[in-house]
């Protein structure tokens, strides 16, 4: 199977290192210091930005039911400087002491179309982290690749989560089969676009009914291809073959 089957342990074992290096990274940066892969933020929004998912987060998950939560927005008269790494630790302390003693099976609102417990937001914490701790590191010119199979497992979400809620960077609609495939991590993934839909084969029973040969085939890091999910690095940094106008439609925001 393509997917890597992750649990709260995994999740939060991610959050406890990508966690303490970001920190590690914002502090080393200047605040107003632009973030190059998220062009219109500084390290102060970027940091801005993390804490208050992190608060908003706690609340959601904090309820103990699936009632929609009010919309998330980055709080006025945040601290910034020194004091901003301070205020973003006491976020992250805060959330990863409630994501510990939640159990994963646990009713949450989430935003996909899928079962509404905790644990989405276990995992969903864990590559939130990660991705901006690669923006964080960047910043100071020192991104270092995701863990592989924390990269695998954040492919998959885009795949099976941000896609099929709509969360596209472009409403354009494809069509075709994408083959994606982390080699270091040893999995690989295909994906049939249909218009503004979105398809998660099994590699399994992929041959078994209509033609599911890709059109379009990228290759590459788990952390590569995860990062191009991202919008983070371009396609051209991984191995394509066939269709590339496809991969615009793997992209999320």
């Amino acid at each position: 199977m393509s997917r890597l089957h992750g649990t709260k342990d995994f999740w939060l074992g991610a959050l406890r290192t990508e966690g303490p290096t970001f920190e590690a990274a914002i502090t080393e940066a200047q605040p107003d210091l632009r973030v190059p892969s998220c062009p219109d933020w500084t390290v102060t929004d970027l940091v801005h930005h993390l804490g208050s998912v992190y608060q908003w987060v706690r609340g959601v998950v904090g309820q103990g039911n699936t009632g929609v939560p009010d919309r998330r927005t980055v709080p006025e008269g945040l601290p910034t400087g020194p004091a901003a790494v301070e205020w973003w630790r006491t976020e992250y302390d805060q959330l990863m002491a409630v994501l510990d003693r939640l159990d994963p099976e646990a009713p949450a609102w989430n935003w996909a179309p899928q079962p509404k417990k905790v644990g989405f937001w276990h995992r969903r914490m864990a590559h939130e982290t990660a991705v901006h701790r690669w923006d964080a590191q960047m910043a100071v010119a020192a991104g270092e690749p995701l863990e592989a199979k924390l990269a695998a497992d954040g492919i998959s979400e885009v795949l099976d989560t941000w896609l099929p809620a709509g969360r596209r960077a472009s409403e354009q609609g494809w069509h075709g089969v994408v083959q994606l495939v982390a080699a270091d991590a040893g999995q690989e993934w295909y994906l049939r676009l249909r218009g503004t839909g979105v398809a998660l084969l099994d590699t399994d029973t992929i041959l078994d009914t209509d033609d599911h040969h890709a059109r379009a085939h990228l290759s590459g890091t788990a952390s590569d291809l995860l990062l191009a999910l991202w919008g983070r690095v371009g396609f051209d940094a991984l191995d394509v073959a066939g269709d590339a106008s496809l991969l615009d439609g793997l992209r999320v925001h």
